[in-house]
C-alpha cells in the first residue's frame, strides 16, 4: 500500500527574532514494513540544514539560521511504500514468555538505561495487577491488560502545545494527550522490570481501532520483549502497534523524540503562535 505524507509546522512572532539551531526529527526511521520511495524537506530563510544520527539512531536535521525572521517553517512530503505488520506476528524467547522474567547477561547491560525509571511515584491503575514472582502471568495477556487498563482509565485530550505531564500527574487527572499517556505506559513498564522507549511519528488512521491522532504527530510506548525485540503499545487507543504507526524518532524521555525543538533570542519576551498542518494521504 502507497501512503503520502504532507507536513508544515509554523512559528510567526510579532517581531524578528535571532534563532538558536533547531532539530528536527520527522523522518522515518528505516524499517522492513515501511519503505520511503520520495523524500522532500524544506525551512524558509537563508538557513544551513546538516543531518545526523543522534544516539538512538534517529535521523535529525539541524537548522543553523543566519538572520533574523519573524517566521520559522518547516514542510516536509514523503511518499512511503507500507507492508502489512501483524502486531502479534512474534515468539517469545522461553525465559520471558511469563511475567516477571529478568534479562540476562550481556542485555541487561544494553537495556539497563530504558529500564531506569524516571519517576518513583506510585503508578498502580484499577484493573490492572503487576505480575509478582510465584503468580506468574503471561507476558503478552498481562501486557494487554495493562494497555486496555490505561486506555480505559485515562480520558483523550487533545493538547497541541507544553511538556508531557508527569504519570503522576496524568494518573491524577485522569486524562492526557498521546505524549502523556506514552509517558505514563513506559514508565509502569519499567516498574515492572520491563525496558520501555518513547516514540513518535505518524498513525495512518484507515481504521476503527486507530483513530486518535486526529491530523497531528502522534507517540506510543514500545517495549523490548526477548524474542520479538521492540514491540510497539498505544495506550491511547488501547491497542498493540501494526503498520499503521510509522516511527520517526525514539527515546528515553519526551525531550528525545520532540518533533522540532529549538528556541528565539531576544532581550524580552517575543509574542508568537503556532500553526500545524499534517495530511495522510492513500497514494
Amino acid at each position: 500500500m502507497q501512503l503520502g505524507i504532507r507536513y508544515e509546522t509554523v512559528y510567526r512572532y510579532e517581531e524578528e527574532v535571532a534563532f538558536s539551531p533547531h532539530e528536527v526529527r520527522l523522518f522515518p526511521r528505516a524499517d522492513r514494513f515501511a519503505r520511503v520511495r520520495r523524500l522532500s524537506f524544506s525551512v524558509n530563510g537563508e538557513t544551513a540544514v546538516r543531518y545526523a544520527r543522534d544516539v538512538f539512531d534517529n535521523t535529525v536535521a539541524i537548522c543553523f539560521y543566519r538572520e533574523k525572521m519573524r517566521e520559522l517553517r518547516f514542510a516536509m512530503e514523503l511518499d512511503l511504500e507500507l507492508e502489512e505488520k501483524a502486531p502479534f506476528d512474534f515468539i517469545l524467547e522461553p525465559e520471558a514468555v511469563e511475567m516477571p522474567f529478568a534479562y540476562a547477561g550481556p542485555l541487561a547491560a544494553v537495556l539497563a538505561p530504558f529500564r531506569a525509571r524516571q519517576s518513583s511515584g506510585d503508578l498502580s491503575i484499577e484493573g490492572w495487577t503487576p505480575p509478582a514472582a510465584g503468580a506468574e502471568r503471561g507476558t503478552v495477556s498481562a501486557i494487554v491488560g495493562l494497555v486496555k487498563a490505561l486506555h480505559e482509565t485515562i480520558f483523550y485530550e487533545r493538547r497541541e502545545e507544553g511538556a508531557a505531564r508527569s504519570p503522576e500527574e496524568t494518573l491524577r487527572l485522569a486524562r492526557g494527550a498521546c505524549r502523556d499517556v506514552t509517558v505514563l505506559l513506559a514508565e509502569m513498564l519499567r516498574a515492572n522490570g520491563l525496558a520501555a522507549r518513547l516514540v513518535s511519528g505518524y498513525l495512518r488512521e484507515l481504521d476503527e481501532e486507530s483513530r486518535r491522532a486526529e491530523g497531528s504527530l502522534h507517540a506510543w510506548t514500545e517495549v523490548f520483549l526477548p524474542g520479538a525485540g521492540w514491540v510497539g503499545l498505544d495506550a491511547t487507543n488501547g491497542i498493540f502497534c501494526t503498520h499503521n504507526f510509522i516511527a520517526a524518532a525514539v527515546g528515553l524521555v519526551p525531550a528525545d523524540i520532540t518533533p522540532i525543538s529549538g528556541s528565539y533570542h531576544k532581550d524580552r519576551q517575543v509574542q508568537s503562535e503556532m500553526s500545524s498542518r499534517l495530511e495522510l494521504l492513500a497514494l
